[in-house]
């Protein structure tokens, strides 16, 4: 089943990356199979060395597969120059890490503002969409505060703005409750799950059951490949 305009979100199909380690190869990816569609909220789960760090590298267009096809919202990726990844990465796709990666002497504003300082928009517009932003994860009152003067949960909803101000087809987050108490970690999640009733599509790459349980599907990773 595809969306009103006649293609997934993400498709792979066959996909393999094999890193080159001195004389030995490494497997990470051993042909994964993966159709995820507009407006999904996905948990993928595995060990560490199941490959899932490396597929949500290539999701999000930081590495490119050694074999197969992945598709992201209609743009064949595998065949893509680095400046074309590094376009799409900017105009499709939100990160949201487990540390945050805010730049420490800058407001929440001016932090949140950078995807478009890049994407070129005007500043003014700029201010608006970052405002905007700003105000949709619930720190509308905190717009001048530096990191430093913000919780780890406020620094956490500034990165998730920051991933949401050019509106992304798709927010990626890896272990986005990682750093946080579980109290704070619940009202991220609370968060997560109102971005994705607003249609946000959104894959969570996590360890923990109770993080994913949050999901609609969870994908299990396991020795490079899909589980389940």
């Amino acid at each position: 089943m595809t969306n009103g305009n006649g293609h997934h979100l993400i498709e792979m199909r066959e996909l393999t990356r094999v890193y080159q380690l001195g004389a030995e190869e490494i497997h990470a990816l051993r042909g994964i199979d993966m159709v995820i569609e507009k407006g999904e909220y996905v948990a993928v789960m595995g060990p560490s060395g199941s490959g899932k760090s490396t597929l949500m590298n290539i999701i999000g267009c930081l590495d490119r597969p050694s074999g197969g096809q992945y598709v992201l919202d209609g743009t064949a990726v595998e065949t893509m120059t680095d400046d074309e990844l590094a376009a799409v990465r900017n105009r499709k796709i939100g990160f949201v890490f487990q540390t945050f990666n805010l730049l420490a002497r800058t407001t929440a504003l001016a932090n949140v503002e950078l995807p478009l300082v890049y994407a070129r928009i005007p500043r003014l517009e700029r201010r608006r969409q970052a405002e905007e932003a700003l105000t949709a994860v619930g720190l509308g009152d905190r717009m001048t505060h530096q990191p430093n003067e913000l919780s780890g949960g406020q620094r956490q909803r500034v990165a998730i703005a920051r991933a949401l101000v050019n509106k992304p087809s798709l927010l990626l987050a890896d272990e986005p409750t990682g750093n946080l108490d579980s109290q704070t970690g619940r009202e991220i999640l609370d968060l997560f799950r109102d971005l994705h009733n607003h249609g946000n599509s959104i894959i969570i790459v996590t360890h923990e059951d109770d993080v994913a349980r949050e999901a609609a599907r969870v994908i299990h990773s396991r020795d490079g490949r899909i589980q389940s």
